[in-house]
């Protein structure tokens, strides 16, 4: 078989026949507590990481370069002398820009987190079974697979989103913490809800064709590329004016606004402008970055 043929195949292939999983980085803040006998806390760090990153989330092969970069940062705002701590968490990952050497933020999420953590004590996964870390984790790794999938196929992440919803199921039959539908609408309940509702799919398409068809083609050719993120946002502005909650757009946006105005800061003033009114509209929190459009 000659090179020619080789690489011609290897072209043929679907986008993602080896998939990603995860390469999570933790971080823990303990400086809001002054106790010295919560030293062995240092230990959870790692248990997260092994607990991750060992574990296979999806039946799909993967490569090393292929791994989903996610981020962790904890900060431990009190614990008790039961050993119960209440932190709060932002979860980030990112993926890869075809054609260049960048990456992308796909999506940035902080949440509240109660849970208790002993001495000595191990992560075990069990999915059917609650546990206030390991079904914590469970839930956003499959939070964190099903946005960067959504981001390779249009709504390819909805097999993640249906276990993350799982976990939440079992969570609440445990009465685990953080986990009702009574807990708002910013909770895990809600998120995952959300996610799998028919009326945002516009902005999970949008989601697909912002990263697939605009990002990852704008080395290639600027123009199509921003007009397919012109789309995108078109698609999200769609999906807004059918639903009420405003969580998974402020989402979208808080992670994406910056990269928002790169993609059309060096475009022409009438494109720029259509940006501009078509942002102010969808995402009224980031109005000031948007005024850059305007210059």
């Amino acid at each position: 078989m000659t090179a020619g043929v080789v690489l011609l195949l290897l072209f043929l292939l679907p986008l993602r026949s080896k998939a990603q999983e995860l390469d999570c980085k933790v971080t823990i803040d303990k400086s809001k507590i002054s106790s010295s006998s919560i030293n062995y806390i240092d230990n959870l760090k790692s248990a997260i990481e092994d607990y991750i990153n060992n574990h296979n989330w999806t039946n799909d092969r993967f490569q090393d370069q292929e791994k989903i970069h996610f981020n962790m940062q904890i900060i431990l705002n009190s614990v008790d002398n039961n050993y119960n701590f209440k932190a709060s968490v932002v979860l980030s990952s990112q993926r890869p820009i075809y054609n260049t050497v960048s990456t992308t933020p796909v999506i940035i999420i902080s949440d509240q987190w109660n849970f208790n953590y002993t001495p000595n004590s191990s992560i075990v996964h069990d999915e059917f079974q609650f546990n206030d870390i390991a079904s914590f984790l469970d839930f956003y790794s499959y939070i964190i697979l099903g946005y960067d999938y959504d981001t390779f196929s249009s709504l390819g992440g909805t097999p993640y989103f249906q276990k993350a919803r799982k976990v939440v199921d079992i969570a609440q039959s445990a009465s685990g913490s953080g986990w009702s539908s009574s807990a708002g609408s910013r909770s895990r309940y809600a998120l995952v809800t959300d996610l799998l509702d028919p009326n945002y799919e516009d902005l999970r398409k949008a989601i697909y064709i912002y990263h697939r068809h605009g990002l990852d083609l704008f080395t290639l050719n600027t123009e199509k590329a921003r007009s397919n993120v012109m789309n995108a946002l078109k698609l999200i502005q769609k999906a807004e004016n059918q639903t009420t909650d405003t969580y998974l757009f402020d989402l979208f946006f808080n992670t994406k606004y910056n990269e928002i105005v790169s993609i059309f800061k060096d475009a022409k003033q009438d494109e720029r402008l259509k940006a501009y009114n078509l942002l102010t509209d969808i995402d009224q929190g980031h109005i000031s970055a948007y005024d850059r459009l305007k210059e």
